[in-house]
């Protein structure tokens, strides 16, 4: 079978290489590190105190991010897509800062805003509500990193979604619910989807943000990334490895569940 376009084979290897290279090799190197403490020391470590801790408020927090972001990122996609309000072209923009913006930066400002003598935090305080150094703080600071992952993902699909499919579904009688729950977020859940586990994703392994506003407390506030960099301090080389490489499991594995999950999404779509 003559290949439409040439240079296959060395374009693989390019690939496959430059993969290796980058992402391979480094993650080896991690597993093989880990690996090389007895079990009973490896399953002393990560199952302590402090490490469980932090692993559900990694875990716990990321996900509840991600959640946020996968109901109101697609509201702000909507919006940017089928409305043009004054100052359009700044709001498309301003999505786009946690990326730009250095996460230290970001988790600065936060902090002060939502401290208690913040502008924000200010306003929250007499409602008992407290927000920096609690891990609502860290929820707040994963929910502005993990934002445009959802937006940027669902936001091309919107932009291709027919017009023509609403106005059809408005003529058969549907109401403005029905068309939103019946036609349209069916054909975005799959982008949805994707955009949630890349939040998620991004979310797990964030350190810059969070690390100012979580207030970094033992068994309340102190995230994974925080306790690997406090073992490397303390020349516990060993134990941050092993630390890390269950932490990239437990991420791929629910990586993989959620990318399974959004291609049956997808293949449901497109019945």
């Amino acid at each position: 079978m003559k290949r439409t376009l040439p240079g296959f084979r060395f374009t693989l290897f390019i690939t496959v290489g430059w993969l290796v290279l980058l992402v391979g090799i480094p993650l080896a190197g991690l597993f093989l590190r880990a690996a090389s403490l007895p079990l009973r020391e490896l399953v002393g470590i990560l199952l302590d105190e402090r490490t469980l801790s932090a692993f559900r408020v990694s875990f716990g927090t990321a996900a509840m991010a991600a959640a946020i972001n996968a109901i109101f990122g697609p509201v702000v996609a909507w919006t940017l897509v089928r409305y043009r309000i004054p100052g359009h072209r700044i709001l498309d923009a301003l999505i786009d800062i946690p990326f730009a913006l250095p996460t230290a930066v970001a988790g600065i400002t936060l902090t002060t805003l939502y401290a208690e003598t913040g502008w924000i935090g200010s306003l929250l305080a007499p409602l008992g509500v407290r927000v920096s150094y609690t891990q609502l703080g860290i929820v707040v600071a994963l929910v502005f990193v993990g934002l445009p992952f959802v937006v940027r993902t669902v936001q091309p699909v919107l932009e291709d979604f027919p017009a023509e499919t609403e106005e059809a579904a408005a003529l058969l009688g549907a109401s403005r619910w029905q068309t939103l729950f019946r036609v349209v977020l069916p054909a975005l859940l799959p982008a949805i989807t994707t955009g949630a586990l890349l939040s998620f994703a991004r979310c797990v392994g964030e350190y810059g943000s969070v690390v100012f506003i979580a207030g970094n407390m033992p068994n309340e506030t102190e995230i994974l990334p925080l306790l690997i960099i406090t073992r490397l301090e303390q020349y516990q080389y060993t134990e941050a490895t092993a630390i890390a490489a269950v932490m990239l499991l437990v991420s791929f594995a629910l990586l993989l569940l959620g990318n399974r999950f959004q291609a049956r999404l997808a293949g449901k779509v497109s019945r």
